[in-house]
């Protein structure tokens, strides 16, 4: 067998298909999970807070040029090291809320999964000879 029929084997087996097949669905919602955390829950939690964008929230760790506005876009550019809290807080929310997404996902799946219990097993009926016998010796011992 070339090498060739071996790679077409195992490219077109169902194992790999299915992770290719979830690696691009993940992409996809993990898309939507960022635009949930950034476009949605983070203005909400700004709000709350008194503070209008989370990602702006920096800590500028060397000397900025005059000019150079205090954005952290634009340090970053400058190439100016900055400490970006605010970029962290929001992927943690991000990370917080896609665990938890494919958490309820997972257990829903489990619960789907999840065979019947299987019905209480019934004694065996006790065999003719046998009910002879207990009526033979219930008589004796009469």
């Amino acid at each position: 067998m070339g090498m060739m029929q071996e790679f077409r084997e195992f490219a077109v087996k169902g194992n790999v298909m299915d992770l290719a097949v979830g690696v691009i669905i993940g992409g996809a919602f993990g898309k939507i999970v960022d635009s949930v955390v950034n476009d949605l829950i983070m203005p909400m939690v700004g709000l709350v807070f008194g503070k209008l964008d989370f990602s702006n929230l920096f800590v500028v760790l060397g000397s900025v040029p005059d000019g150079t506005p205090r954005t952290l876009a634009a340090l970053k550019t400058a190439g100016i090291p900055v400490f970006a809290y605010g970029n962290f807080i929001t992927v943690a929310v991000n990370f917080v809320i896609l665990a938890f997404i494919i958490f309820i996902m997972i257990k829903q799946i489990n619960r789907l999964k999840r065979e019947a219990p299987a019905a209480p097993v019934e004694p065996e009926a006790t065999a003719e000879e046998v009910l002879l016998l207990r009526e033979i010796r219930d008589q004796l011992r009469r």
